[in-house]
């Protein structure tokens, strides 16, 4: 594993810790810190990271279809969860630093990559269940 590669896992790792202790200040303070490092494409990097993690090992192969019942009417976050954690799953790059660098300039980002978190926090619990 580069050293690239394991900054990745220990950035996420200190999302999803702040994201299970429902600190979301730390959330967003984790990603503020991969900024300040690595730029947006560190806290891309580390969203990538957590859609991986959202999926686990045993997603399907192939092309997944995004099945969300009245998905224009959510809210923007949970919108944009939903296609990134899709864009990850279809193995689309482009689409995913397109809605990311769209979340960017949109000025909520933030509040993207928090809801991004705890789904994959509440992701995780609901596989332990």
């Amino acid at each position: 594993m580069t050293d690239d590669a394991q900054q990745t896992l220990d950035d996420a790792t200190a999302v999803l810790r702040s994201a299970l202790a429902g600190d979301g200040a730390g959330v967003v303070g984790a990603f503020d810190a991969v900024v300040d490092r690595s730029g947006l494409a560190g806290a891309y990097g580390v969203a990538w990271c957590l859609a991986a993690t959202m999926l686990g090992d045993d997603a399907p192969a192939g092309a997944a279809a995004l099945d969300f019942p009245d998905i224009d009417q959510a809210d923007y976050d949970t919108r944009w969860v939903a296609r990134f954690v899709s864009a990850y799953a279809n193995d689309d790059a482009d689409t995913g630093e397109a809605l990311f660098g769209a979340a960017a300039a949109d000025g909520l980002l933030p509040d993207c990559l928090l809801t991004l978190a705890g789904s994959t926090i509440a992701t995780l619990r609901s596989r332990a269940d």
